[in-house]
C-alpha cells in the first residue's frame, strides 16, 4: 500500500480514536515507520478528534455541581474539615451516554468518509486510465497523421520518379515502389505492398550501380506498420531489387531471397 492509499484508507483515523484492530493498528506502525511523515498527519487527525469533541461538548450546570459535592461529602458533616474525602477506586464509572454518542458520531463520519474517498479513488484511477488510452491513442494517430503526410509530399513531389518493382517467382503478388527524385537523386521506398516480414528478418534494398549491388539500406517494417521512408542515395543506378535477409541486413543480397526487383 502506498501513501497516498494509506492516507485515504482511514486507518490513521480508526488508530488516532483507538478502535483500530490488532491488525490494523499492525498496518500503521508499519507505515508509520516507513513514511516519518505521517505522524505529523496522526497528530493534526488527533488534534482535530480533540476539538470535534470539544466544540460539541456541553457545560454542566450549576446543579450537577451541587449534587456532586453532596455526594462527596454526604455523611462527613461531623468529619474534621481537614479530613479528605474518601472515593472508593473499587467503584465503576461508566462512560457518558454524550461520549459515546460523540464517538459514535465521529465513527460513522470517518466510515462515510472512507466509503467515498475509496469511491473516488476508484473512479481517479478510472479516469486517469481513461486519459492514459485517450492520449495514446492520439498520439499513434497523430504519428500516423504525419506519417502519411511525408508520404504526400514524395509522392507529389514534381522531380519523384516512380518505379514499380513486381514479384519475382520467389513471392509473385509481391509489390513495391521507388520514387527517385531525378533533381537531388535521392530515393524513396513505398513498401506497402510487400508480405508481412517474418520474426528475425528485414527487407533490404539493393541498387544496381555498374553491374554490382550495393546496399539501400534496411526497410522498417516493426510493428507491421508500412510507410514510404527515405533510403541510401545511389546516383546512376541500372535496376533495383529488394531482398529478405536476416534482422540487421547483410552484405551481400540473398538472391534465392529476392522479393521484387525493377529495371531502370
Amino acid at each position: 500500500m502506498t501513501k497516498e492509499e494509506f492516507i485515504l484508507s482511514g486507518l490513521l483515523e480508526l488508530y488516532a480514536m483507538g478502535i483500530s484492530s490488532p491488525e490494523e493498528t499492525q498496518v500503521v506502525h508499519e507505515h508509520l515507520d516507513r513514511f516519518p511523515e505521517l505522524e505529523q498527519d496522526l497528530k493534526e487527525t488527533e488534534i482535530a478528534l480533540e476539538n470535534y469533541a470539544l466544540s460539541n461538548s456541553t457545560k454542566p450546570s450549576s446543579s450537577v455541581k451541587e449534587k456532586l459535592f453532596n455526594q462527596l461529602f454526604s455523611g462527613n458533616e461531623n468529619k474534621q474539615v481537614n479530613e479528605a474525602p474518601v472515593v472508593s477506586m473499587n467503584k465503576k464509572y461508566p462512560i457518558p451516554l454524550f461520549y459515546k454518542s460523540i464517538a459514535a458520531a465521529v465513527f460513522i463520519l470517518l466510515i462515510g468518509s472512507m466509503v467515498l474517498n475509496y469511491t473516488y479513488f476508484n473512479k481517479y484511477h478510472k479516469a486517469q486510465n481513461a486519459l492514459d488510452v485517450a492520449q495514446q491513442q492520439l498520439q499513434q494517430k497523430e504519428e500516423s497523421n504525419e506519417a502519411m503526410s511525408h508520404d504526400l509530399e514524395v509522392v507529389t513531389n514534381k522531380y519523384a520518379m516512380p518505379v514499380v518493382l513486381n514479384g519475382t517467382p520467389n513471392s509473385p503478388d509481391a509489390l513495391a515502389k521507388i520514387f527517385w527524385m531525378k533533381n537531388t537523386g535521392q530515393v524513396y521506398v513505398d513498401p506497402t505492398n510487400l508480405p508481412k516480414v517474418p520474426s528475425g528478418m528485414q527487407y533490404q534494398l539493393w541498387g544496381i550501380v555498374d553491374g554490382k549491388p550495393v546496399s539501400g539500406g534496411m526497410i522498417e517494417t516493426s510493428k507491421g506498420i508500412y510507410h514510404i521512408q527515405k533510403m541510401n542515395s545511389f546516383g546512376k543506378v541500372d535496376a533495383f531489387a529488394i531482398t529478405l535477409e536476416k534482422a540487421g541486413g547483410s552484405p551481400t543480397p540473398t538472391m534465392d531471397q529476392m522479393i521484387v526487383s525493377a529495371k531502370m
